[in-house]
């Protein structure tokens, strides 16, 4: 690393990562050193090597997913839509650079293609090698990695996926479409039937905004919208929801959960839709 990015400060011969949030919000991080750092055609992409969270995957200065943490965001938004389709065959991964979601998506046996559509390879490459605790060296053979414009692609298939998931990162830069009524009108194109999706919405707390234009675009889609939510300690406020859109199925199917996970048991499926009254939107 021949210039030390922006968002790394040292302070009294200390490394920090410091995350500029919003307006009235930094959140700084002690780091030991960096790992890995290259710019990409689309954004500054690193991996730190921090003194609470382990490895860390930084994308343009904002933390994406941690080696002690990752697993519940991934494992949210994989497992909920997963144990809600009763027979999906078919997965769509669009971003999850990191390799989290595809990796949960792994554990299902009778899934026969998991399209992972990235658009940045470097993210992918950084992460198979810096990250595994997140990404696991994914190399099953079902995992189809496509580098590639996940809004182009879904522009590509009508009635294919049973599941959409769309794993981005925050609203801005080339993630900033995925979040846009169109994206969301592709994607219902793309899936079959019965198919269902869902997306991360942000944090009730500090991007309430953001939570409920996604529930209010989607609801407008899909005749089945639920929103759920987990707490990530990583993302500013540890609270972080996913929405949702279901063309049929609106209950959890699976009766005894048996996957090998940290997080997601047969009680979270049950009871993350059990909102608290500040997050229901309707």
């Amino acid at each position: 690393m021949t210039e030390m990015p922006k968002f790394l400060q040292e302070v009294n011969g200390q490394l920090w990562l410091v995350e500029d949030e919003r307006e009235n919000m930094k959140i700084s991080y002690r780091i030991n050193k960096v790992i890995y750092s290259e710019q990409s055609p689309f954004q500054h992409v690193m991996i730190v090597d921090s003194c609470d969270f382990g490895n860390m995957l930084v994308l343009d200065g904002v933390v994406q997913t941690t080696s002690l943490d990752g697993h519940i965001y991934n494992e949210m938004i994989t497992h909920i839509p997963l144990s809600i389709h009763p027979n999906a065959e078919r997965v769509l991964i669009i971003g999850g650079g990191d390799c989290g979601a595809a990796r949960e998506a792994a554990k299902y046996p009778h899934l026969k293609e998991i399209d992972m559509v990235e658009i940045d390879e470097l993210v992918v490459k950084a992460c198979k090698e810096h990250l595994q605790e997140v990404s696991g060296n994914l190399s099953d053979p079902r995992v189809n990695f496509i580098f590639n414009d996940g809004m182009k692609h879904v522009k590509e298939y009508r009635n294919h996926y049973d599941v959409i998931i769309v794993d981005s990162s925050d609203p801005v830069g080339p993630a900033k479409a995925l979040f846009e009524r169109s994206f969301y009108e592709d994607i219902y194109g793309a899936l079959k039937e019965d198919g269902l999706m869902v997306c991360q919405s942000q944090s009730p707390l500090f991007h309430r905004d953001v939570m409920k234009q996604t529930f209010d675009n989607i609801s407008d889609l899909f005749p089945v919208t639920k929103p759920y939510y987990a707490t990530v300690p990583t993302y500013p406020g540890a609270f972080w929801s996913f929405t949702l859109g279901s063309k049929k199925y609106d209950s959890v199917h699976v009766k005894e959960f048996d996957k090998d996970t940290r997080y997601v048991n047969q009680s979270i499926l049950n009871s993350c839709f059990d909102l608290p009254a500040f997050l229901r939107l309707k």
